[in-house]
Parts: C-alpha cells; sequence; structure tokens
C-alpha cells in the first residue's frame, strides 16, 4: 500500500469540484487511484467541515458544517476574491451573503435564549442561597440561645 501526500491528496480532491467538476470515476481513472479511496477521501473531507461535492447535492444542501467553513474562508476576501472561490466552489456571492446572515440571526437568537436561560438560573441560585443564609443565621441563633441557656443555669453537660 502506498502513501500518498496530503498535497496529492488535496490536489486530487480539487478536481472534483468546480471548474472541473469531474467525477469520481474520471479522476480515480486519470490518477490511478481507486474509486472506494476516493468515495472514503471524500467524506473525511466532509466530515472535516470542508465543502466537497456529494452524491446529489447542491451548494444549497451542503452541511451546516460546510457552510460555516466557507463563510469564515471568505471573512477577510475581498470581493474579486471572493468571487473567485466562489467560482472555484460552485457557489455564488448571493449564498455567502444569505448564509451569513442565517449564520448571524440564528447566533443572536442563541445569545437571547443563553441570556435568558442564564438569568433564571441567577434567579434560582440567588434563592438558594438567600435559603441557606437564612438556615445558617437560624442555626447560629439556636447555638447562642443554647449557650445562654447553659449559662443561665450553670449547667455543664449538654447535647453540644
Amino acid at each position: 500500500m502506498k502513501r500518498i501526500s496530503p498535497e496529492r491528496k488535496e490536489n486530487v480532491l480539487a478536481k472534483l469540484l468546480p471548474p472541473y467538476n469531474m467525477t469520481v470515476a474520471d479522476v480515480a481513472q486519470r490518477e490511478g487511484i481507486s474509486e472506494a479511496t476516493l468515495y472514503n477521501w471524500r467524506n473525511q473531507a466532509k466530515l472535516e467541515g470542508k465543502p466537497v461535492p456529494g452524491a446529489d447535492k447542491n451548494s444549497e444542501q451542503w452541511p451546516v458544517e460546510a457552510r460555516f467553513a466557507a463563510i469564515v474562508e471568505t471573512a477577510t476576501l475581498s470581493e474579486a476574491d471572493i468571487a473567485e472561490y466562489c467560482r472555484k466552489k460552485g457557489l455564488y456571492p448571493a449564498q455567502l451573503s444569505q448564509w451569513k446572515q442565517v449564520f448571524l440571526q440564528t447566533s443572536a437568537s442563541g445569545d437571547k435564549a443563553a441570556l435568558k436561560q442564564s438569568q433564571k438560573r441567577i434567579k434560582q441560585l440567588v434563592k438558594e442561597l438567600i435559603r441557606k443564609e437564612k438556615a445558617l443565621a437560624e442555626a447560629a441563633a439556636i447555638r447562642v440561645l443554647r449557650k445562654k441557656l447553659r449559662d443561665y443555669y450553670g449547667e455543664t453537660h449538654g447535647d453540644d
């Protein structure tokens, strides 16, 4: 079994993407790599969140991780670089903008929900703290009263 360098692996996987859009069978035949190996590489790349073509998925059916990866990869790019990136990945710049808006809205609503949940938890903990402080104060008062009672009657044996 021969080892294939990560650079070659990336180059082979790139042939499955636009602008080439070659089939797995074509790439396997040209590169001398089995189709099963290519499918395995493609699945591994999907798990890593890299945008790679699926069996019959277009860019609208990309998993959330792949969409997020595309947004992150294009975050610092200029408009021309984004257009080039989109051509390579088979996307439209409008799709990236739409995905970005969806992520921002989702994260904003997620932040609100997390904030509300945190506030609820804080309220619950404050109530518990107040209850425990009252119990502690009551226990201290009982102890002081027992001591005063013992001192008053002069008893030396007790339940302390």
